[in-house]
């Protein structure tokens, strides 16, 4: 299921006390990954509210990842679309699955965007998807 209201559900693990700094910038990481970005000014006040300034770099240095850490347009789609999964029978503690996953499909069937991949061959015109190329 969706979170509907992601902030709501993060503040008070970040404001809790008894929590090392580590799993507090772990939680800002996965709520940036979720929203696909967050803006500066949220960010900077995320920080500053957590008082992990010194190491608010491990947040910051995903952008060199090609993470979208900061976005001036939040509800922005994702870079890579996403297949339709919901009829696929899945194990009784799935509820995700990696993006990772749709490219490898899409590279097993050769529909891989050249401008996005361009160091993933073509397939030879005679290959008839029994092997490896």
């Amino acid at each position: 299921q969706k979170v509907k209201d992601s902030m709501r559900v993060l503040l008070p693990v970040l404001l809790n006390k008894s929590h090392d700094s580590y799993d507090k910038i772990r939680a800002i990481l996965l709520y940036i990954f979720s929203t696909n970005g967050t803006t500066q000014e949220n960010l900077d006040k995320l920080i500053q509210n957590v008082q992990i300034e010194s190491d608010s770099d491990m947040i910051r240095n995903w952008k060199y990842l090609d993470v979208p850490v900061i976005s001036s347009f939040v509800a922005q789609q994702p870079k890579y679309p996403r297949r339709d999964r919901s009829k696929e029978e899945t194990f009784q503690l799935s509820r995700w699955t990696p993006v990772i996953k749709d490219v490898m499909e899409d590279a097993i069937e050769n529909k891989l965007d050249s401008k996005d991949w361009p160091y993933c061959s073509r397939c030879p015109p005679t290959w008839n998807g029994s092997g490896a190329v």
